[in-house]
């Protein structure tokens, strides 16, 4: 089974054909990736990524090649855990389309204050190194879909 990382350079895939560790440039996401050792093609990942510093999370939305659907949420939060299964959904719905991201705001304040957040699940879409939509709220995977395709 593949795995997916994140640092502030982008996004570290396995290849599924050799195993091969390989990042991808936020940058050149949009773009058909290879793997560097066998040439196989990879698939952007189709989970939800944890973002767990300031700078993975400044590095994803504001350099991303696609847009990002960041969920803000918290562990506590009773309709955030009703809301994670739905995002794996859409993860996998989009994978190559968009990115899901996950930023607990328990762990990353600074983020979420920056950003206004006073009401969560909050979902917002990054496009073009900036916020375009917001949506507080738990809701369905066809409801987040259909928000972050007409953002994009």
């Amino acid at each position: 089974m593949s795995r997916s990382e994140l640092d502030e350079r982008g996004l570290i895939v396995d290849c599924t054909t050799c195993g091969q560790r390989n990042r991808l440039a936020y940058e050149r996401l949009n773009a058909a990736p290879r793997c560097a050792k066998c040439k196989t093609g990879l698939r952007l990942p189709g989970e939800a990524l944890e973002l767990p510093s300031e700078q993975i999370f400044a590095a994803i939305t504001s350099r991303s090649a696609l847009p990002v659907l960041i969920d803000f949420w918290a562990p506590w939060c009773g309709p955030c855990k009703t809301v994670a299964p739905e995002l794996a959904k859409v993860a996998a719905d989009g994978a190559g389309e968009w990115l899901v991201g996950k930023l607990n705001t328990e762990e990353v304040p600074a983020i979420a204050q920056r950003f206004g957040v006073s009401a969560i699940p909050l979902m917002a879409v990054f496009n073009g190194g900036r916020e375009v939509a917001r949506r507080a709220g738990a809701m369905p995977e066809a409801g987040i879909c259909q928000f972050v395709a007409s953002h994009v």
